[in-house]
């Protein structure tokens, strides 16, 4: 079976449905229903879309990611539905902060919505950042004073960039440049504006169809020897 005939398996039994039940809520019939759950057949776009919103889970993790051994509430719902991200915490049940090497920024793109990817990332607990979702990304080059290679740039999930403001520094997951950290200089309709602090180098836009993920400057690490 695959990673999505599981999953629905599982979330209509954690409902208290039955097949038929379930396929008259999606309205299909049960034995195409069935055919979903013994991996016989995929579901459509628009019948996938009834699924996630049914089950209330993001299309990417029905597809993606093994349910049966990641708990839904390790997990963190986002509006829309629209992605999930994982939630470590530690044995006490204080929320961690992940830290992304600099070894391990390439495999960020692919792994940011995977809890596997996430859970072998190492944590640190910092008790002021509180009330938000926080995750520490390495600083990379001189665009940034006085972040420099070697330090960490502390960040805040932000939910959309309709929160975000001109002025403040945020780190950018984007399909292009991967992790960046630059100052918000201006919202467009299709595009950021953004600029180094650093003022050798130019300001440029990321596309918004590029941006992947946006956490908001929360608090740095630095070496001892900065």
């Amino acid at each position: 079976m695959s990673v999505f005939s599981e999953n629905i398996r599982l979330l209509r039994s954690k409902l208290g449905k039955t097949q038929r039940e379930l396929s008259q809520q999606i309205q299909i019939t049960s034995s195409r229903y069935s055919s979903y759950e013994n991996g016989k057949s995929k579901p459509p776009v628009d019948i996938l879309i009834r699924i996630s919103r049914i089950f209330n889970v993001s299309i990417d993790l029905l597809l993606s990611v093994d349910l049966t051994k990641h708990a839904l509430k390790d997990m963190l719902k986002l509006p829309d539905n629209r992605i999930v991200l994982p939630v470590v915490v530690d044995q006490a049940g204080n929320e961690s902060i992940e830290i992304v090497p600099q070894k391990a920024t390439m495999g960020y793109l692919r792994g940011y919505s995977d809890p596997d990817y996430i859970e072998s990332l190492e944590t640190i607990s910092l008790p002021f950042l509180k009330n938000g979702k926080f995750r520490a990304f390495p600083a990379d080059g001189d665009s940034m004073p006085p972040f420099r290679n070697g330090s960490y740039i502390i960040g805040k999930y932000m939910e959309g960039v309709d929160d975000l403001k001109s002025g403040n520094t945020y780190v950018f997951i984007t399909l292009n440049d991967g992790i960046t950290y630059k100052r918000l200089r201006a919202k467009n309709k299709a595009s950021l504006t953004v600029a180094s602090d650093n003022t050798f180098y130019e300001p440029y836009d990321i596309p918004l169809n590029e941006v992947v993920e946006v956490w908001k400057y929360a608090t740095g690490i630095f070496p001892e020897d900065f």
